[in-house]
């Protein structure tokens, strides 16, 4: 396995205080502009019974608003586990407990463990990881009806900011990386594996993409 892809390089960027401070802004402001525009987009599609798969979604905020939407059931795959006292607390709070499993696993490795799913999440995930074609092939994979990711755009300012954070990551003594995958690649898989694009964002930080399976 990678070095950046050792649990404690991830361990000690996402930390259980970086969990509670997650929680409490979403208690307090819901879900991030990105993330909300992933989000009312599948629900313009429909998300009434489906099952949820949210891969590396911290607290699982988005999945949370599926639910609340009327999303059956949602699975969220993570890491390492520092955020899943604070995401139990989060999940009883509002009631959906009962309704969502945690499991930890590597899913680019492992994902042949994890059932497929109606909608699959990869929210600010996919830069976080060296193997994205792996990623995004299992990820696709497993979305039977959509597949939404969220990725940096490609803006000269992003590849600056990459280089000082490995300078930064260095002089902290922390083994997590920043990469920053081809935006074109990342669909051209998710497209070889039966979807199509049906929602292209590129902001100035971040870049959305939506795309459904072809029902042939």
């Amino acid at each position: 396995m990678p070095a950046c892809c050792v649990p404690d390089g991830y361990a000690q960027l996402f930390d259980e205080k970086n969990a509670r401070t997650d929680a409490r802004n979403y208690l307090a402001k819901g879900l991030d502009p990105t993330g909300r525009r992933m989000v009312d987009e599948i629900l313009r599609r429909g998300v009434a019974d489906a099952s949820v798969l949210e891969v590396g979604g911290g607290i699982g905020a988005l999945e949370i608003e599926l639910l609340r939407a009327g999303a059956a059931h949602a699975t969220n795959v993570e890491l390492v586990g520092t955020y899943e006292q604070a995401a139990r607390d989060l999940l009883e709070n509002l009631g959906l407990a009962g309704r969502v499993d945690r499991t930890l696993l590597d899913f680019a490795r492992d994902g042949v463990q994890v059932p497929r799913a109606d909608i699959v999440l990869l929210h600010r995930v996919i830069c976080c990881y060296p193997d994205m074609e792996s990623l995004v092939r299992v990820s696709a994979d497993h979305a039977t009806r959509i597949l939404a990711l969220s990725f940096p755009a490609n803006r000269w300012w992003w590849r600056i900011g990459q280089l000082l954070s490995r300078v930064w990551f260095r002089l902290r003594g922390c083994a997590f990386r920043l990469y920053l995958h081809d935006p074109r690649r990342i669909l051209a898989i998710a497209e070889a594996a039966g979807l199509r694009p049906v929602l292209q964002r590129r902001g100035w930080v971040w870049q959305i993409a939506v795309l459904e399976r072809s029902v042939s």
